[in-house]
């Protein structure tokens, strides 16, 4: 901070130097950063589970074979193992900045179009681009974020997004059930996604490019620059090291030796967290049904999408006190008992609805890591390639099981369906036991190298 000379009339009194933000500057940039994150990880939770309480309404309006309604269903996240992998390596390659602003705009046309579907093939096409978007958004909103945040509370930071899922998860619930009863009105709860793009996009313009990124492109001077101007804590050192000791870039460089033991662990725990989320999640009223509990199908998918606020939250608060892998590896078996129980006793209400809280729960809970475990174990440049490439992998397996759900609820009924999730579960606890780092409080340089090193 340059302080101006004093004078007999005069006080002494300090004055940012035209190169140094003031601290009101530095804080406004911080706090539209992290808006501009936050909604456009809300807009992701809004759009997916919007389709939950339209399903049935534009099933029978356009209508939807069975077939289609999984097409449906799956749609965004068959978009985002696109999208993920692809704004990843753009931002990896170009800067963060300009894939930042780009991929709400296609949140926004998206939503519009949606309004004026005639058939399924259609909204199945519109879903899908706007799956591309949501992998596009998780692949630079949260990585950009964790690039300016220090390293104490960034846990917290990045989990708070995690929050914004679920509350735009629970909000398009919500619109969805005020249109229900509407003529046409998933239509407009579908198309109101785009009210939400049109704040987003206003507030990423202006937004800087990533002193991180800089220096991975040997651009040190502009990064400094950046560095003193907005106060961001940054191990400068570090991370030009790690750019000297990088021979390979792109999606080869996720599988050599240096990185593919975050490669395979942030694939495999955030797939095993999101396969049942989803497929329960999306067709919950067709869970209900087969468990012969349908008369309460709506008030439960309030419940339901309240409940994983409620857990993701708890979660954002923890994840920075008892470390990730506690947050982790625990639930995972939880949830994999809870939904076992409900599979053993489907007709046991009590059961059924407790077992159903405590996975949402403890499943929501964790998946706070997902916005903080992806973006810390990549270094930085490969961070936006590497969480593209594991949100792509983790809707893989969303996509086969929202697509399978339905027909398998028809073939082999609820009990079979929730003993799969089980399973899933019980996959990722026993992955992310052998592969899950211990991250917390560190610099993103030095997380990334105790990911590769597999210190627990």
């Amino acid at each position: 901070m340059a302080m101006t000379p004093a004078t007999e009339h005069q006080p002494l009194s300090p004055q940012p130097s035209p190169a140094t933000a003031s601290q009101k500057e530095r804080r406004r940039l911080h706090t539209k950063l992290k808006l501009a994150t936050q909604i456009g990880e809300g807009i992701d939770g809004y759009i997916i589970g919007g389709i939950g309480m339209a399903m049935a309404a534009l099933t029978a309006d356009l209508p939807l074979s069975t077939l289609m309604q999984g097409l449906v269903g799956a749609s965004p996240l068959i978009g985002i193992f696109v999208g993920g992998p692809l704004f990843g390596r753009l931002a990896d390659r170009f800067g963060r900045r300009p894939v930042f602003l780009a991929d709400m705009l296609i949140f926004l046309v998206g939503s519009v179009l949606q309004f004026f579907v005639t058939d399924g093939t259609q909204l199945f096409l519109l879903r899908l681009l706007m799956g591309v978007a949501i992998g596009g958004e998780y692949a630079i909103g949260a990585p950009l974020l964790s690039e300016y945040a220090p390293r104490k509370g960034r846990g917290r930071l990045l989990a708070s997004l995690e929050i914004s899922w679920y509350v735009g998860y629970a909000l398009a619930t919500v619109v969805g059930a005020l249109f229900a009863n509407v003529d046409g009105g998933w239509r407009w709860s579908l198309a109101s996604s785009a009210v939400i793009a049109v704040v987003c996009v206003s507030l990423r313009g202006g937004v800087p490019e990533s002193a991180r990124w800089l220096l991975s492109r040997g651009r040190r001077e502009e990064a400094e620059a950046l560095i003193a101007k907005y106060g961001i804590e940054v191990d400068i050192d570090a991370e030009l090291e790690e750019r000297a000791q990088t021979r390979q870039a792109g999606f080869r460089a996720l599988f050599n030796r240096r990185n593919l033991r975050g490669t395979v662990f942030a694939g495999v725990f955030w797939a095993a967290l999101v396969l049942p989320y989803f497929a329960i999640g999306t067709f919950w009223t067709q869970v209900f049904d087969a468990l012969h509990m349908g008369d309460n199908a709506v008030a439960a998918l309030l419940v339901y999408s309240f409940t994983a606020v409620a857990g993701v939250t708890a979660g954002c608060l923890v994840v920075d006190r008892i470390g990730r892998r506690k947050l982790l590896i625990p639930p995972f078996w939880i949830t994999a008992g809870a939904l076992a129980l409900v599979a053993a006793w489907p007709s046991s209400t009590p059961v059924v609805v407790g077992g159903f809280l405590f996975f949402i729960f403890l499943n929501a809970a964790s998946s706070a890591l997902t916005a903080v475990y992806p973006l810390e174990v990549f270094p930085t440049s490969v961070r936006t390639t590497g969480v593209g490439f594991a949100t792509a992998m983790s809707r893989v397996g969303a996509a086969i099981g929202t697509f399978l759900l339905p027909m398998g609820l028809e073939r082999f009924g609820a009990q079979f369906v929730l003993l799969v999730g089980a399973g899933v579960l019980a996959a990722g606890g026993l992955v992310s036991h052998f592969l899950a780092p211990e991250t917390t409080d560190m610099d993103l340089a030095m997380a990334a190298r105790t990911a590769r090193e597999g210190a627990a």
